[in-house]
């Protein structure tokens, strides 16, 4: 699907005036649904599925964390949130969105990370090659020799990224936060441990019992396969 043609639910509060992200999006030329509430947010997803989703929390009186987390469980691991927050608010990774924006940040920013996370046109594909694990890189695929090519959610295939583009090289849990997550708030890792696991299930033939993407204690994660990176 072009990113034109996306539909982008944002969920913006009535007073957000001259902050207000509609302007941009509409200029962007994406189809645009504009709601005031978490409950009428709700309400359109459970009739229509949005491409991605803008909760301006930063915009409402809640910081809508628990409407957030509703929206990622209604609609499953497929559809990228975009999470904002006001100046000074610590990012809390319990919203299970995929990005994390504290105000105020440009247009700009917020369209590069909607182009990013939005689904691609896979016609002009770039591979990576470890060994026996290939990364489609454009269509968010991974497939190891002999366990089928498996789909993932674009933070899934950014954290998957972060590993193959340095491999053999131990990466430390806040490393990961900051280049995947974007934020420097390394309190509560759970999200990060709950990718880890979804990684592992796509790489490994016994997740439980990792080769591939292992932990080294008190140091972070490393992926091992031995090779040049190959494009």
């Amino acid at each position: 699907m072009p990113h034109k043609q996306a539909i982008i639910l944002l969920i913006e509060g009535k007073s957000a005036g001259n902050l207000s992200l509609v302007p941009a999006l509409e200029k962007a030329g994406y189809h645009l649904k504009v709601v005031h509430t978490a409950k009428a947010a709700l309400e359109w997803c459970l009739r229509l599925t949005p491409d991605l989703i803008v909760f301006d929390a930063s915009s409402m009186r809640s910081n809508g964390v628990r409407s957030c987390r509703r929206l990622r469980q209604l609609l499953g691991k497929g559809v990228p949130i975009i999470h904002t927050r006001a100046e000074g608010d610590v990012a809390d990774m319990e919203a299970g969105a995929d990005v994390y924006l504290e105000r105020p940040f440009t247009a700009r920013k917020l369209l590069n990370r909607i182009r990013i996370l939005l689904p691609v046109d896979d016609t002009d594909e770039e591979i990576i090659q470890l060994g026996d694990l290939i990364f489609y890189r454009t269509k968010r695929t991974v497939e190891v020799r002999g366990m089928g090519e498996k789909r993932l959610t674009p933070k899934l295939a950014f954290l998957l990224e972060e590993f193959i583009r340095h491999p053999c090289q131990i990466i430390t849990r806040r490393q990961l936060m900051q280049n995947v997550w974007k934020t420097d708030y390394v309190g509560d890792t759970r999200t990060l441990d709950v990718h880890i696991r979804w990684i592992r299930e796509c790489i490994e033939k016994n997740p439980a019992r990792p080769k591939l993407l292992r932990t080294v204690r008190g140091k972070g994660y490393i992926l091992s396969i031995p090779v040049t990176v190959e494009k």
